[in-house]
């Protein structure tokens, strides 16, 4: 499972085994709890699969940062074993593919005309949007498992040793780099920077959300999102490897044993925070911050401050994803190929799909009306919310619903 895979990646993990027992590492096995047993559900919504297809093959249970993305006219995916991709967004065809023949862990990012991908062993990879065509690959020092960031005349990258890298769009060369001490003990993960104005904005592993200046590489502001606390290095952990999203000038984001905080974008300043831990970090709407706690807990907090609004507990261990915003719902992703539909207002459950049998750690996107769903086999496909102007047959109950793939 994703959680326990990010934990098997600890850097110094054996080093730390042989100073804590067991127990205290995993906990003791008869106290693990299996994931919670799904409810029969009666579908309030006509959940409407368009189209999948086949990006590669099998993602591998470490491999975190591969998500699709769109640019208006298509969607672009990628797959581990080097695959990418550019397909219609309204019917899966494919418009270009070509095989980099490397090992990928992070991407795609689009903007500007152009495409980025990351590879396993820290090569950085731009292309055409249109065509496909490499147009240079850089090696930046290591891997990463953060979607890079395409912004006017740069490509920013943020590396799992703590690094952020700015590199020029036109040839690759470095621009300027800037480095955070490293922790004893990180999960394995990075989270992907974000611009707001001309600021990117990076959380890294000591627990620090930092804004820099996207021409100078001079830090604007600098706050401490998760404060390591405890004795042992495990205790003391306090990475930022989840989502950050920015809605007009306010900035949230979450740390692991840390908090889920709002901060200005101009200044750094703390507008909110509430103690919540997460390994995903955070989405958010205007009206809403959802998140989900490390042991599967969906929660619902109001952006203004940071209020709690609702919170589910349908999904716990069952490894859900981020809970994403779709129109009047939240959509979360789980270990079994399910997607789950939950109203935006109260968190109650409104429907429940299957997209295929493996699991769906990738968080779903959201481009226009649509959703679109990468599973760890490489499969990406689109759904959308059916308006029926007329109930004309009774709604369907979910139980263990076939699996549809074609």
């Amino acid at each position: 499972m994703n959680k326990f895979w990010r934990l098997a990646g600890l850097i110094g993990l054996l080093a730390a085994s042989m100073l804590l027992s067991s127990c205290e590492l995993f906990g003791d096995k008869d106290e693990e709890a299996e994931p919670k047993e799904l409810v029969k559900l009666q579908n309030k919504l006509n959940i409407k699969k368009l189209w999948n297809t086949k990006v590669g093959g099998d993602s591998e249970f470490l491999l975190v940062g591969l998500q699709p993305v769109g640019d208006g006219n298509r969607i672009y995916a990628a797959s581990q074993d080097g695959k990418v991709l550019a397909v219609d967004p309204d019917s899966g065809k494919q418009h270009w593919k070509l095989d980099l023949e490397m090992g990928l862990s992070a991407g795609p990012a689009v903007n500007e005309g152009m495409v980025a991908v990351a590879s396993e062993d820290g090569y950085i990879i731009l292309l055409d949007a249109n065509s496909g065509a490499e147009q240079w690959r850089v090696y930046v020092g290591g891997e990463t498992l953060a979607r890079p960031l395409i912004e006017s005349d740069a490509v920013i990258v943020q590396t799992n040793d703590n690094r952020l890298v700015v590199l020029s769009r036109f040839d690759g060369r470095q621009r300027w780099e800037s480095e955070q001490t490293m922790p004893a003990l990180t999960m394995r993960g990075a989270s992907s920077p974000v611009m707001v104005g001309s600021s990117v904005i990076a959380g890294f592993d000591n627990g620090r959300l930092v804004a820099f200046n996207l021409d100078t590489g001079d830090i604007v502001w600098d706050a401490m999102l998760a404060l390591p606390t405890g004795r042992s290095d495990l205790d003391r952990l306090a990475d930022i490897d989840g989502a950050i999203v920015a809605i007009g000038q306010d900035v949230y984001a979450a740390g692991y044993q840390g908090r889920v905080a709002a901060i200005a974008a101009e200044s750094g300043q703390m507008l909110w925070s509430r103690e919540i831990s997460t390994y995903e970090g955070v989405a958010a709407d205007w009206n809403s911050v959802y998140t989900v706690t490390d042991d599967g807990e969906i929660i619902a907090l109001t952006r203004s401050n940071g209020a709690e609004l609702w919170r589910n507990d349908d999904l716990l261990r069952r490894e859900p994803t981020l809970p994403i915003p779709f129109q009047t719902t939240v959509v979360v992703g789980d270990f079994e190929g399910r997607l789950h539909f939950f109203s935006g207002l109260d968190g109650g459950a409104l429907a429940r799909t299957r997209f295929g049998s493996k699991a769906i750690t990738i968080d779903p996107v959201v481009i226009g009306n649509r959703l679109y769903v990468q599973s760890d086999d490489g499969s990406l496909g689109a759904f959308e919310i059916v308006q029926e102007r007329l109930q004309r047959k009774a709604p369907e109950v979910v139980d263990e619903p076939a699996d549809d793939e074609s």
